[in-house]
């Protein structure tokens, strides 16, 4: 059971291209239930590796990994169709490079990061998965208004910018500590 968060990581990275492909099909139910699936089992998996003890080294990477992987492929083909912002699905993606980059920058650099995820990348993450969820149900059912769409994106777009800026601010810090005890 130890390893049941990583097998769910997988389970979501798994999930990305039928996600992909029921969107390239208009097939927005189906896209909707998975792409739940896939945010839910998120949270899951979080919960079930602090419940019961069940982290690992490989659940670390994986599990930024797989939310990565999900939310830069569903941005990048919904901005595609024209159902998300160009500048929205830039700045999410960006945001996502820069953090990956500046992590392994620091490993090579600084040696290993140790922490968890900032609180405003949390609340990032939050709407990010439900602005996708409600771009997919108005491409079903057009609902809701694009006004709230759009509304949502631009909330969307200023915690992608304020949590890519904290995730710098952070970097920066450690490796000027780091730098400062040498």
């Amino acid at each position: 059971m130890r390893h049941l968060p990583n097998i769910i990581c997988l389970a979501r990275i798994a999930l990305i291209w039928p996600v992909i492909d029921g969107l390239l099909g208009q097939h927005y139910g189906r896209t909707l239930l998975l792409f739940g699936v896939a945010a839910l089992s998120d949270g899951l998996d979080g919960w079930l590796a602090k419940r019961y003890g069940w982290t690992s080294r490989l659940g670390k990477f994986l599990d930024p990994l797989a939310d990565k992987l999900l939310l830069v492929s569903v941005f990048l083909v919904l901005t595609w169709l024209g159902q998300v912002p160009r500048y929205l699905a830039v700045a999410a993606v960006g945001r996502d490079v820069m953090i990956g980059l500046g992590a392994v920058a620091y490993r090579i650099a600084w040696g290993p990061i140790h922490g968890r995820p900032i609180l405003s990348s949390k609340i990032n993450t939050v709407l990010q998965i439900s602005y996708i969820l409600l771009v997919v149900i108005h491409a079903a059912w057009a609902v809701p208004p694009a006004p709230v769409l759009q509304a949502l994106a631009a909330l969307t777009f200023l915690t992608v910018l304020y949590s890519g800026a904290a995730y710098l601010r952070e970097f920066t810090r450690r490796a000027l500590q780091i730098a400062a005890q040498a």
